[in-house]
């Protein structure tokens, strides 16, 4: 079979396709002051620019045949999907396994604010790219498991010719790539809110990474265009 590798990328038949989306921007905590949590994890609400970031992204997709939405345990992504909920008439999902990895003592805005003082322990654990590092942290073996497995739900629901949806988080996108690509474990972290991420698992069963950090809805600095 001859292969034509200048034409653009479409999903084979029988192939499932995903696409990742980072949740918009959130409120941030007062220095020194932690925030609500949910389930031992940081739950602060979208900023007016997460808002503004949650209708770029249903702008974006609102021509996408979607076939299933999926949205994690923590608000900043039930609110992320809510105008793209609405434009395409579906029910959000929520997939437990795609919330975001859990950072033991730095949650509750306790790592944004170390991150904000260039902490020595936050830039330790940025070099090391090991989330287990901070005390009460999870596991990365616990937390590969359950994001594969959340990602294998996910693909399960798109359909052929269609597309499932995921609104997520930057650790988890994160894994999600350096699994799909070998890549070291942070190497793929710093992806913007509101961006797009597509992961295709092909017929044979191998995950391929067709786009990532893909904000073409969105201005500089992550304002929707």
């Amino acid at each position: 079979m001859r292969v034509d590798f200048q034409r653009p990328f479409t999903a084979p038949a029988g192939a499932q396709d995903v696409i990742l989306v980072r949740h918009g921007s959130i409120d941030a905590y007062p220095p020194g002051e932690s925030g609500p949590l949910a389930g031992g994890h940081s739950d602060p609400p979208l900023s007016a620019s997460g808002r503004a970031q949650a209708e770029a992204v249903a702008a974006r997709l609102a021509t996408y045949p979607i076939a299933a939405l999926f949205v994690t345990t923590l608000r900043r992504t039930t609110e992320t999907a809510a105008p793209l909920s609405a434009r395409a008439g579906l029910e959000p999902v929520v997939l437990p396994g795609l919330r975001e990895v859990h950072l033991g003592e730095w949650e509750g805005g306790v790592i944004a604010d170390r991150a904000a003082r260039g902490d020595e322990e936050f830039q330790h654990v940025m070099r090391e790219e090991r989330w287990e590092l901070i005390p009460g942290a999870e596991p990365r073996t616990a937390f590969v498991q359950r994001v594969l497995a959340g990602l294998d739900s996910v693909a399960a629901a798109a359909q052929p010719g269609m597309v499932a949806v995921a609104v997520t988080h930057s650790g988890v996108i994160a894994e999600l790539c350096c699994q799909i690509t070998g890549s070291r474990p942070f190497a793929f972290l710093n992806c913007t809110n509101g961006s797009l991420t597509r992961v295709v698992r092909m017929p044979d069963g191998r995950w391929i990474l067709v786009g990532f950090n893909d904000t073409a809805h969105l201005a500089a600095g992550g304002s929707p265009a």
